[in-house]
């Protein structure tokens, strides 16, 4: 059984025990998020229908922050001595998918 759930603006593949990365959640670390599914695979079975995935709860638990590659901008104009160093570093959330389940 895997979902497609809807992570932090992005859609992810997901199965129970995944580990993934999303933006930035706000929770404690071993608390638990629900995330919203777009889609649900069960065998044979798909299920795309908004009415019946208002049923299906996908569960994960807050692993830890964690953060992006560095980005280094450089802002540069020719013959008037102006440099300018900038860095990023996205924050993110790293979760455990710890279940897909059919609900009421």
């Amino acid at each position: 059984m895997y979902a497609i759930v809807r992570a932090g603006g992005r859609q992810e593949k997901v199965a129970v025990d995944d580990v993934l990365t999303v933006d930035k959640l706000a929770g404690e670390v071993g608390s638990t998020v629900k995330l919203q599914a777009l889609l649900v695979v069960d065998g044979e079975d798909v299920v795309s229908k908004a009415a019946d995935l208002a049923r299906y709860e996908v569960t994960a638990e807050i692993l830890g922050a964690v953060k992006g590659p560095k980005i280094n901008i450089m802002h540069y104009r020719n013959k008037t001595g102006y440099k300018r160093r900038m860095g990023h570093r996205q924050p993110y959330t790293e979760v455990k998918i710890t279940g897909i389940k059919a609900g009421k």
